[in-house]
């Protein structure tokens, strides 16, 4: 299933009397690039997310944000370092006597010092905290692939009809490439009478230039191969592989039997569908972009 590189999910679970909050969001990108904001003391789960999230997301721009809140982690102690506090006091005063400064030596002067403060955080069971974010990253990977695979499957069907498209100029361009040759000889024809007036015109000469510019606007192969990849990226997209940068490589050879075709073209009406024809593979390749 065509899967979306932009998705949003988010999962709760309440365990051990604490509530851990999963969150993952992405957007599109080459590669699977991965970020993960944790609290403070559970750098421990950067690798460990990478890895569960790595083995269910291709590719994308992945940040995921991991709340705890509740439990041992509420029951932090605050205490003073009053040795620290005891010399950023006399510190100031010193300052005060030397310099001749004014004012009193107060509380927020002191307090300002982060290092005044001691907090001593309860142990953490490392392990038991691993158990309930995977669980509750579980939950989160769920509802974001679920949202990826819904917006994957409007992205699916938007080049699907595309590609149908494709397929009728396509159609259109096979019809009138004989007309060109057939418009070709004609004009040859008229050029050589108004040439040799009364002259006979050697049929064969005729023949043997219109089989050369035959040769030269032939689009018989291209066409061909065209409608190939065309059907290749159709059955790709109902295909369970995760396939965006084969998409990439198809839509490539799409557009250079466009490019062929258009170069090749000695008519104006088939010039103009090819045109069109690359408006809309240009939109593909767009699209494709989103796909996983």
């Amino acid at each position: 299933m065509v899967r979306s590189m932009t998705g949003y999910g988010r999962f709760e679970l309440l365990k051990n009397d604490v509530n851990y909050t999963v969150e993952i969001k992405s957007v599109n990108h080459r590669y699977f690039e991965f970020s993960v904001r944790t609290p403070k003391g559970c750098a421990f789960l950067e690798e460990k997310l990478k890895a569960f999230f790595a083995k269910r997301i291709a590719r994308g721009k992945i940040e995921v944000y991991i709340g705890m809140e509740g439990g041992a982690r509420s029951n932090s102690v605050v205490t003073v370092n009053e040795a620290v506090a005891g010399s950023y006091v006399n510190a100031l005063k010193t300052l005060k006597k030397k310099y001749g400064l004014s004012g009193k030596v107060s509380l927020s002067d002191v307090i300002t010092n982060s290092d005044v403060f001691l907090v001593e955080r309860p142990k953490m069971d490392e392990e038991e905290i691993w158990s309930s974010v995977e669980e509750a990253a579980l939950g989160a990977v769920d509802a974001f692939i679920k949202m990826r695979e819904t917006e994957g499957e409007r992205l699916a069907q938007d080049v699907k009809s595309r590609c149908e498209h494709i397929l009728n100029m396509v159609g259109e361009v096979e019809e009138k490439a004989p007309e060109t040759l057939k418009s070709y000889r004609e004009r040859l024809e008229k050029k050589l009478r108004e040439v040799l007036e009364d002259t006979s015109i050697d049929e064969q000469r005729i023949l043997t230039e219109a089989a050369i510019f035959a040769d030269k606007i032939a689009v018989d192969e291209e066409t061909v191969r065209l409608k190939s990849h065309i059907n290749q990226l159709v059955n790709m997209i109902d295909s369970d592989e995760t396939l965006g940068k084969k998409f990439d490589f198809v839509v490539q050879e799409m557009n250079r039997e466009a490019n062929t075709i258009g170069s090749k073209a000695q008519n104006i009406e088939i010039t103009r569908i090819v045109v069109d024809i690359k408006g809309e593979i240009e939109k593909i390749r767009e699209q494709i972009q989103n796909i996983e």
